[in-house]
This record gives structure tokens, sequence and C-alpha cells, in this order.
């Protein structure tokens, strides 16, 4: 009988001071994670039934459905057949893609530059940055600020007051100092400069917590509704999907056509609250499809980032 090989033993040999998994611990640490995936999936499965049920299964739950019953897609017809919904999409789908572009543009700039030690004032221009994670001018001149250059009810208003995050600053700068010196003075060697180092040695190389980063500027315009209401809480042909989602949900307001869509005792009749769901399953799609592509590099890349330089 042959005998295993070295690459073989080193796969399934253990640390010394980790002990042989038992069958009582296996069953524990199964069980525990099945709970937490049933706590995570519970609400999302009842969120997603309830938006696709009839007024009838609403009734006959008393509030969110668990067990379907006559699955409808009328809900969905309701809300995105109605104006108000779909051009928000549109404008929460378009204040994300420019918004998260211009944020990683300063970032990325910005913590390239305080990367390099040799940059003009790179550790003053750190500490002021350091210092407004901790004090801030508070909301009053914030929006003093934003409303006397004319941000009341502009679109600008929805990405410049939170276009920079010093968090994820401090982040790529750790991981940019980190890069390896000697691709730096090779490239120097060659003649490039700070631009095209960045371009073609510091962004190839970090495109890990590129990515994280990306993610966290994304998934932040595409969840902000504060915003909205402080500098356009009357325009309503230019509130995004969560603003929207706000009104309907929190503040009870009517969707415009409920009346005409079916509301009513009916056991066929489209629930106010299958349609409030709808619009709660619209905002997470985009973040559940985005999210997978971006998992890879998420470990990785804060973890890195936060521990390099």
């Amino acid at each position: 009988m042959s005998e295993p090989t070295i690459g073989s033993r080193r796969r399934t040999e253990r640390p010394a001071w980790e002990e042989a998994p038992t069958a009582v611990g296996q069953g524990v640490k199964g069980v525990t994670l099945g709970g937490i995936l049933l706590l995570v999936l519970g609400p999302l499965w009842c969120v997603v039934i309830t938006s696709f049920s009839t007024q009838g299964s609403v009734n006959r739950a008393g509030g969110l459905v668990i067990v379907p019953h006559g699955l409808t897609l009328n809900a969905y017809r309701t809300m995105l057949g109605d104006g108000p919904v779909t051009r928000a999409l549109v404008v929460s789908l378009a204040v994300t893609a420019v918004g998260t572009a211009f944020s990683m543009l300063v970032s990325v700039l910005c913590a390239y530059g305080l990367s390099r030690s040799r940059s003009l004032g790179h550790r003053f221009l750190l500490m002021i940055l350091v210092v407004t994670m901790f004090v801030s001018g508070g909301l009053i001149p914030s929006y003093l600020v934003v409303t006397g250059l004319g941000g009341f009810d502009q679109y600008w208003a929805l990405i410049l007051p939170s276009a920079v995050s010093v968090f994820n600053i401090l982040v790529l700068r750790s991981f940019y100092a980190g890069t390896a010196a000697e691709l730096i003075d090779a490239a120097r060697m060659d003649g490039a400069g700070d631009w095209r180092i960045l371009w073609s040695v510091v962004l190839p190389t970090s495109r890990a917590v590129t990515a994280v980063i990306t993610l966290f500027y994304a998934v932040g315009y595409w969840n902000s509704f504060f915003n909205v209401m402080l500098y356009m809480p009357t325009s309503s042909q230019k509130w995004p999907l969560q603003y929207v989602l706000y009104q309907y949900v929190n503040l009870g307001t009517n969707m415009p056509g409920q009346v005409n869509s079916g509301f009513g005792n009916a056991a066929n009749a489209t629930a106010p609250l299958s349609l409030q769901m709808a619009v709660v399953v619209l905002t997470l799609v985009p973040v559940v499809i985005a999210f997978p592509f971006v998992q890879k590099h998420f470990t990785k890349g804060v973890l890195t980032g936060a521990v390099k330089g």
C-alpha cells in the first residue's frame, strides 16, 4: 500500500494547538449557523412573500405573510406602472453612479497623495482629516453652507455633503503606502510620473481594496435619504427611491393609483402592505446583485488595507 504524499499529509495535518473536531462540536456549529441563517433569511422571506401576496393572504396572516397563499404580481405592476416609483428608481441609480464615481476619484487622489512620504504637507493634511472624524461643524452649519451655495432643491446636494469618507481615505492610504517600493522605483526609472504610477502601478495592485471602498460608497449613496429630507423636502419629482420608500412605509403615504388598483376587501385585491414590501424588495435587489461580485475582495481588501503601513 502506497504511503500518502507529502502534499496530502500537509493538507490533512492540523496545528498542534488545534483540537480534533468532535461530533458534538460539529453538531453545535451546524445548529448555531443554521439558527443564524434562519434569523437572517426569515425576515427577508416574509418581506418577499408578502410583496407577492393578495389582500386576502395578508388578512389571513394578520400582517406579514409566512406561508404563501395565492401569489400575484399585482403589487409590482402597480409599483412599476406608477410614475413616482420608476422616476425615483432612475434618480437613485443616477445619484449612486455619479456620487460613487466622484467619491472614488477624490478618495483615490487624496489617499495616494497622503501615502507619498515626500508629498508637500502630507502630515498636516492627514492630521486635519483625522480631526474631522471626531469633530464636525454640526447639522445646522452644514445646512447653512449647502443652502448658501445654492444647493437647496439641487441634485448635487445629495452628493457633495457626503462625498468623502475619511475612514475610506485612511484605508486606501494605508494600502497605497504598502505598495512595493521596488515597483514604484522601477516605474520612475522608466520615466513615469505620479499620474502614471497611480494608474499603472498602484491601482492595479490594489483592486481588492478599491472594490471594497467602491461598494461602501455605492451602498451609502443607494441607502441615503437624510439629505433628501434636508434639501429636497417638497420636490417629489426629485426624490430618490429610498425617500419614496420612507414616505410609503414609515409615513403611510398612499401611492398614486392605490384606490384604482384594487384596494378593498376583495380576496384577490392588492394589499397596501404588499405594495410597501414590493418597494422594499426593489431597494434591496441592486445591493443583493452587486455584493456577491465584491464579497471575495471584502475581507482581503479591508484587512490588508488596515494592517499595512
